[in-house]
């Protein structure tokens, strides 16, 4: 099995901030059996009124480094493509290692009027991109929100019908654990196979209402520890390729 997409030299000479970030990924890949792995890795973000606070704090960009941490031991380039969603798709960007520092939060503080929380738009976009792209690749999509879709039962049509394309949905909540706009994420999770959808295509951890809190240990293993079974089952159902 073949090493990082990208070693950790590079990641000293184009991303020194990311350096502790990248070898923490490496750790949990290596720890859930993903070492040498390869995927597109992409990031959605809630862009809804509610986040407001999580952009002004650092929440959002602070995930935003940690995902591209964890992309570059996984796609060779190293670059994630971003959707912003609110109640529409705001924008659909791209970081890389290189200028990734307040990137996001950058390019959030152009985006004007903060919506609600589509997220069948978010996932039609984060589609269209994949497949738009060409690659035979897995992707790992880590979905970030702060509360429950507009529209639960366009969500539940998405991401059933994208269980057979070769796209993981790692939902992440931000906010009030306790809070019941979570329940239908808990829902989605625990949506069943092959009832629903072909394969168990996404997983939900919450964060807290301060996610800069949870160490990057934790969540590293949460954005991955459900990825190889998702994997294991996509191939052998013939969603995964390659």
């Amino acid at each position: 099995m073949t090493g990082s997409a990208i070693d950790l030299r590079k990641i000293e000479e184009t991303a020194p901030a990311l350096v502790s970030l990248y070898e923490e990924a490496g750790h949990s890949l290596r720890k859930h059996g993903m070492a040498g792995g390869r995927a597109c890795v992409y990031l959605v973000l809630d862009y809804s009124g509610s986040m407001r606070p999580y952009y002004e704090d650092g929440s959002v960009q602070a995930l935003a480094d940690r995902v591209l941490g964890l992309s570059a031991h996984l796609d060779d380039d190293a670059r994630v493509p971003v959707v912003f969603f609110s109640t529409e798709v705001d924008a659909v960007e791209e970081i890389s290692l290189r200028g990734h520092e307040g990137r996001v939060t950058a390019i959030a503080a152009g985006l004007g009027h903060m919506g609600k929380t589509a997220y069948h738009a978010a996932m039609d976009a984060v589609i269209d991109h994949y497949l738009d792209s060409g690659t035979a690749a897995p992707a790992l999509v880590v979905f970030q929100t702060d509360g429950g879709p507009v529209s639960k039962p366009a969500a539940e049509k998405y991401l059933c019908k994208a269980a057979r394309l070769p796209l993981f949905w790692q939902f992440v909540g931000f906010g009030n654990t306790r809070s019941s706009q979570f329940d239908f994420l808990r829902r989605l999770d625990e949506l069943p196979v092959p009832d629903k959808r072909v394969v168990d295509n996404a997983g939900y951890f919450h964060a807290g209402p301060d996610p800069r809190t949870v160490t990057d240990s934790e969540l590293y293993d949460r954005l991955v520890g459900e990825f190889p079974a998702w994997l294991a089952a996509a191939r052998a159902a013939g969603i995964v390729r390659a």
